[in-house]
């Protein structure tokens, strides 16, 4: 659905400057408590007013002295209006670029029931799967869905894009191949912006890539290599035989990975029949918008021998309490971060909103319909390429899907691409000689007459004039697919849209989301994600457009660009925003790339170790292995502080190869350390570079920034602090700040140019670290619009007022539960630890047995084990009102007389509530009732609950049975009844 912006009658538009103070402001909408919430609060703390709490919190050295310099606050109704102005300057253009990138149709159910819903795009990563039984499922069908068509034997839960997942694949070949070369062949007929990728991820690890034609490679003479890569169908649009390049490959006791279009795949052999041991692709063409570049869900499927090594998450078959079938997120996948510096990769997200669109896509449709779209795009490519036959022109390729390479012999590349724009068509330039053209779902015969008149250059022909169903054919023998695919029921029963709409809401009603209460995860920011935020993705001028577009058509997305790195650049302090990265694990990367790339341009290459407090989210050290760097783990004291002794002497140590410390701040333990600027210092005194995680800067927006506290590389969470969606795991987006020094090593892009605002590549700058130029650039909006209408003073109010929830939540409960670190003034940041490691002593309940027995009052646990084993991290977020953080109060403190009624032998030590939760509405209704404890106690411990229940599909997840019995792919429907 595309929403357009509501457009003020002539004359009586409100000037921008007077909307803040004649309408009510967005941030009265966004911030939770309301002022009289804020002083009844205040009271429990024992403050007067916001500031004087503030005060007491944040440490005066680092604290802005200034109003931060940004637009004054717009209305939602303003901000729509002047950012479809701003999308106005943007060109949409019916493109046949490919690339990997397609135009493509998003079945309006799905558009409206996932995209649009908050029901699912609110909801949060599937680590408690008891209530995320929904999505769960529907990855299950993702990662069915590609075993199927790639004719591989597991896949995971997507990934990024395509150009990371190569990437995976090609440090996963890496890491099991065992003839120790390190050398990776990639094909040239790769897309450029994967190649672009492959090498920035190459270089830090050593790895030497050999750029060749694979048809010509000789393992034999060639050195040594642990891995290729190839693309079926090529950039050019060229079908490859590979099986005798893998055959020998094989040989040489090397890794293959085929980078596959899977739509291709519904007509082509799928390559797990000509023998990959890996393979990645893109399923943007599934229903998911251009979007400038993203988000799309990436995917990645191997052999099950590797299924410990796979990057990102497979969703595992298990079973319940009850026997049950469920998901959860299976074997050390579900999260590889914990491993932190052996790590094979430092991805701990997905695009699991995209991921279900794609999913949804396949069952919509189903395999005969998926073959269809597929059957229909190859022919009019046949058609197209005959009639440019008749034209004079060559086709490169006697094989081929949906592209085509077509060589210009004595035609003008200019008059070429000047009928095309006067035809509002973009097309690929490979060189002067050639240009490409690709088709995709959205194609009609008369785009074909159009792309023929403008290579005609005035002798045209009609349709009528060939023999079009002798044209409409299928793909060679040679590479026709045989096998059958997407058998299961489930691709081949919600062909309707009401079978459809019914499915998907079935699934919806089975997580729990921001839609049925607070999220409040510690360092997740599960904050609103305004409909007026997500409004503008679903615009036709930001949706439409494909990533290597012309600059000249983007105008308006580069505005768009230029004006959020100038206010993120005013929020953190920096002199330079990279907004490429399309995750934080990405951000995370980048920054020490381009601090690795700042030591090499000053001929201090040998710099490579990182300091990490042993507090830091096990990103950061799996991020700093892959740039190169060595782990040397800091010290944290009893408060929870990095120990400042132990840092200092770990830098002496290691002064003459110190590159960087990574630092949360606030800390990951939920405190504003007083000694931040000190720790900086020490590490610049000693030639390093800080690098701050900027996972916890919701505590930092307006109060103190990054850039002034000392350091020199922050990266953003967008999906955080700024309110893009989590999107139940994805999509997020990890743009990077830099100190002046830096700006000139922000990553480039081969096929646009450097990704900045008015910045040329230079000599220093890195490759690209996602396929496309600006990241997941549709979603950027959602956090224009949140900075547009919050302001300067909406912005400090909400971190104020996120410091105030999770202060007023952590004394509400101290006497219940121990809060594990406070600051200075015995205050606590954004986010606050609750100790529960004495209960399983004296009642013999663990952390899972409370995150368990929180669904059953309806809510979602806080983050559970860390970063202190035994604890739970609560972060409530600015937008949750104080009525909502009374209930998860009142909660908490239910939930702890229920352990004293097991604490004073009143009830068993295992058969408890809190030992068999959640309880599910089946389990209360079948068989007879043994417990010691009622029923009513068991489904409704709260008041809330009798108004409204939120049941968990199913019971507790034994984990251990589904690692044991491993299956990554759809059960027999009878398993789901």
């Amino acid at each position: 659905m595309v929403i357009n912006a509501p457009r003020p009658k002539s004359g009586n538009q409100p000037m921008l400057g007077e909307t803040s103070q004649k309408l009510s402001s967005f941030k009265e909408r966004h911030i939770g408590p309301s002022s009289d919430d804020v002083k009844l609060m205040l009271e429990v703390l024992g403050y007067t007013n916001l500031d004087e709490l503030i005060d007491q919190t944040v440490p005066q050295a680092i604290r802005l002295d200034r109003p931060l310099n940004l637009p004054p606050a717009e209305t939602e109704y303003a901000a729509l209006f002047k950012l479809k102005e701003i999308a106005s300057k943007n060109q949409v253009f019916r493109s046949f670029i490919g690339m990997g990138y397609y135009d493509c149709i998003t079945p309006p159910v799905i558009g409206r029931n996932i995209l649009e819903n908050p029901g699912w795009y609110t909801a949060y990563t599937p680590y408690q799967p008891e209530i995320a039984q929904g999505r769960l499922e529907a990855l299950l069908n993702f990662q069915t869905m590609i075993i199927d068509l790639t004719g591989m034997e597991i896949a995971n839960a997507s990934l990024l894009d395509e150009a990371t997942a190569a990437a995976e694949a090609m440090a996963m070949s890496y890491g099991v191949c065992k003839n120790k070369a390190n050398s990776y062949f990639v094909s040239r007929d790769c897309h450029p912006q994967t190649i672009d990728v492959l090498q920035t991820r190459a270089k830090p690890l050593g790895i030497n890539i050999i750029i060749g034609d694979h048809q010509n490679f000789s393992f034999d003479e060639s050195e040594p290599v642990f891995g290729a890569i190839v693309q079926y169908p090529a950039s050019d649009g060229t079908i490859y035989d590979y099986r005798a390049f893998i055959e020998k490959a094989h040989a040489e006791g090397a890794l293959v990975t085929v980078a596959a279009d899977p739509l291709s795949l519904t007509l082509l052999t799928p390559p797990g029949e000509f023998g990959a041991d890996i393979v990645v692709g893109s399923t943007q063409r599934f229903g998911i918008p251009l979007g400038y570049g993203g988000p799309h869900a990436a995917y990645f499927a191997t052999k099950e021998e590797y299924k410990r090594q796979v990057p990102g998450r497979i969703v595992g078959v298990s079973k319940d309490a009850q026997g049950k079938t469920a998901l959860r997120l299976a074997l050390q996948t579900r999260e590889q971060h914990i491993r932190r510096e052996k790590a094979t990769s430092n991805i701990c997200t997905a695009q699991v909103l995209l991921a279900v669109m794609a999913s949804m896509y396949a069952v919509y449709h189903g395999p005969t319909g998926l073959k269809r779209i597929a059957e229909n795009i190859h022919q009019l490519t046949a058609i197209l390429a005959e009639g440019l036959k008749r034209l004079g022109y060559t086709i490169s390729s006697e094989h081929f899907f949906d592209t085509l390479r077509v060589e210009l012999g004595k035609r003008s590349l200019d008059e070429i691409l000047k009928a095309c724009e006067t035809h509002n068509i973009n097309i690929r330039v490979f060189d002067t000689t050639a240009v490409g053209i690709s088709l995709d779902e959205t194609t009609t015969e008369k785009d074909i007459i159009d792309l023929w008149q403008i290579f005609a250059q005035g002798d045209g022909f009609t349709l009528d004039e060939l023999d079009v169903e002798k044209l409409r054919r299928s793909v060679s023998t040679a590479f026709r697919r045989t096998s059958t695919y997407l058998t299961h029921p489930i691709f081949n029963r919600y062909h309707s849209e009401t079978e459809l709409l019914r499915y998907l809401h079935k699934l919806e009603t089975k997580d729990l989301s921001l839609t049925t209460s607070m999220i409040p995860l510690g360092s997740c920011t599960m904050k609103l994600n305004a409909t007026s935020e997500m409004v503008p993705v679903t615009w036709t001028e930001f949706r439409k457009i494909h990533p290597f577009a012309p600059l000249s058509q983007t105008q308006g997305y580069q505005i768009l660009f230029q004006q959020l790195e100038e206010w993120l650049a005013e929020i953190t302090g920096f002199a330079g925003i990279s907004l490429q990265p399309n995750a934080g694990s990405q951000g995370e990367y980048t920054g020490l790339l381009v601090i690795r790339q700042y030591h090499e341009s000053r001929k201090e290459a040998h710099r490579n170790i990182c300091l990490i407090p042993t507090s830091a989210h096990g990103t950061n050290p799996a991020s700093a292995v892959m740039c190169g760097m060595k782990v040397v783990p800091v010290a944290c004291d009893s408060e929870g502080n990095v120990d400042l002794n132990d840092l200092k002497a770990k830098a002496e140590k290691h002064k003459l190869e110190l590159a960087a410390l990574m630092v949360t701040y606030p800390s990951t333990h939920g405190v504003f350390e007083e000694q931040i600027q000190e720790i900086c210092a020490v590490v610049h005194s000693h030639g390093g570079q800080v690098y701050m995680d900027g996972a916890n800067m919701n505590a930092q927006v307006g109060l103190c920034r990054p850039g002034d506290i000392g350091a020199d590389v922050c990266h953003l969470n967008l999906h955080k602090t700024f309110c893009i969606p989590h999107g139940g795991g994805g999509p997020g987006m990890g743009p990077i700040g830099v100190a002046s020094h830096l700006v000139e090593f922000l990553p480039g892009h081969v096929v646009i140019g450097h990704g900045g605002k008015n910045q040329l590549a230079t000599s220093n700058s890195l490759g690209a670290v996602s396929a496309a130029p600006w990241g997941s650039a549709s979603i950027l909006v959602i956090s224009w619009m949140y900075i547009a209408m919050m302001g300067e003073a909406g912005l400090t109010e909400a971190t104020k007022v996120a410091i105030l929830n999770a202060n007023y939540i952590a004394k509400r409960l101290e006497q219940y539960y121990p809060v594990l670190y406070k600051g200075k003034n015995g205050l606590i940041a954004h986010e606050c630890i609750l100790d529960l490691r004495s209960l399983k002593k004296s009642a013999n309940i663990e952390i899972d047995d409370i995150a368990k027995r929180l669904m059953d009052y309806g809510f979602h646990a806080p983050t559970v084990s860390w970063p202190v084993a035994g604890t739970i991290m609560v972060e409530p977020t600015e937008s949750e009102s104080k009525e909502e953080l009374d209930r998860f109060c009142q909660t908490m403190i239910a939930i702890r007389a229920e352990i004293a009624e097991i604490e004073s032998g009143k009830m068993d030590t295992q058969d408890n509530v809190l030992k068999n939760a959640p309880h599910t509405a089946e389990s209360l209704i079948i068989g007879e009732w043994n417990h010691p404890y009622s029923r009513e106690q068991a489904a409704y411990p709260a008041p809330w609950t009798r108004e409204h229940k939120f049941w968990p599909n199913v019971g507790r997840i034994d984990s251990a049975y589904g690692d044991r019995n491993f299956v990554c792919s759809c059960l027999p429907i009878d398993a789901y009844s």
